[in-house]
């Protein structure tokens, strides 16, 4: 991932009070809010409308699901229009039963969560002095805010690859004075950039956002009964979604950086809550303006190349959408304008990972803008 330095080479949405106490102080989303049908048990499947271009999306899926096997694989290709299935892919051992690896799909419900508590008034945005950990130096000013938009400031090294290097390694999979404890092992590290200022996209960020979600909640020291509560009942039940196997680490703490398992359709439901802000079925579970907030641009990555907003990507070329994004390829596609949720859960090696948000957005393109 790219440092993105505050102001010169990122796009901001400037200051202002973002939100107060349960309060949210931007427009809400209205394009999300229009009547769509919502699945019930299983998602409704139809053919697509007559002012989709068929040989397009024919063309597109293709472009997906066949390419070379050095290129990636597809395990699962879902797509959502108006409220209905209207194409669904499974790879070799794969079908719409199979709880597929979210990886950093997971950060955008930790987005969500924290909406929820945010509407709960257990949390602000706003609030800082976050950890006690934090207390005796400059750790302290972090606020919510730096940590949902990645620009808490603590250093970090994002690698998947170099085990030496990378801090996401260390802190899942590693050992040290931290083992089983990933929000603690990303809290320890030292302030390098002034909270606010810079942008560094960390897996440990949202690790740490999950911690505070669980202190909000009360939750008891090595315990994750609590926090599991509020995530499957306000969350996955909330939204029909029955397959999702969400980790915790040894110290309680919800894996929110990393570990969802869900089956692909799970996965396009979570994306449906956000096409609809934040509105499941006529009872709104998120904040007015909470998606509009999850999309606000805070910076640009250039390598991805995606824009970032708060736990969720954006896609600079499709106004209004937001991407959950995962390492080799899970996405989660939400296009407002284009009434559209595309789910694309694989494996696909870094190195053509650009190649394939590219090809989603060609499928993306496909559906006309309402």
């Amino acid at each position: 991932m790219i440092i993105c330095p505050f102001p010169h080479t990122c796009v901001t949405s400037g200051g202002g009070e973002l939100l107060t106490r349960g309060r949210l102080s931007v427009t809400p989303n209205v394009m999300g809010m229009s009547a769509r049908p919502f699945p019930a048990t299983d998602w409704p499947s139809q053919t697509i409308d007559s002012d989709v271009n068929r040989p397009g999306l024919d063309a597109a899926l293709a472009s997906i699901t066949q390419r070379p096997t050095e290129e990636g694989q597809t395990h699962a290709l879902l797509v959502v229009h108006r409220g209905s299935i209207v194409s669904e892919f499974y790879g070799e051992d794969v079908d719409k039963d199979s709880t597929l690896i979210s990886w950093s799909m997971a950060k955008s419900m930790t987005q969500a969560l924290i909406g929820m508590a945010v509407g709960d008034g257990l949390l602000s945005v706003n609030d800082s002095h976050l950890l006690p950990q934090w207390e005796s130096d400059a750790r302290a000013n972090i606020t919510l805010d730096d940590l949902l938009t990645m620009r808490s400031g603590l250093s970090w090294v994002e690698d998947y690859v170099d085990g030496d290097a990378s801090d996401v390694i260390e802190m899942l999979f590693g050992e040290s004075e931290y083992t089983g404890d990933h929000a603690g092992y990303a809290a320890s590290k030292p302030l390098i950039h002034t909270p606010g200022s810079q942008y560094l996209y960390s897996s440990g960020t949202t690790n740490i956002i999950a911690r505070i979600l669980a202190n909000a909640l009360g939750e008891p020291a090595g315990s994750h009964e609590v926090f599991e509560r509020y995530l499957n009942t306000r969350l996955f039940d909330a939204i029909g979604m029955s397959s999702p196997l969400a980790k915790f680490d040894e110290a309680g703490t919800f894996v929110g950086s990393s570990f969802v398992y869900a089956t692909a359709r799970d996965f396009a439901r979570f994306g449906y809550l956000y096409l609809n802000d934040g509105v499941w079925n006529g009872k709104r579970l998120l904040p007015e303006g909470w998606v509009q907030y999850a999309g606000r641009v805070i910076a640009h990555d250039s390598e991805m190349p995606l824009d970032y907003g708060a736990q969720w990507w954006v896609w600079p070329e499709d106004e209004g959408s937001i991407i959950a994004h995962g390492y080799e390829g899970q996405i989660i596609w939400v296009s407002p304008r284009r009434e559209l949720v595309v789910v694309h859960c694989g494996k696909t090696d870094a190195a053509f990972g650009a190649q394939l948000r590219s090809l989603v957005a060609e499928l993306v393109g496909v559906f006309p803008i309402r």
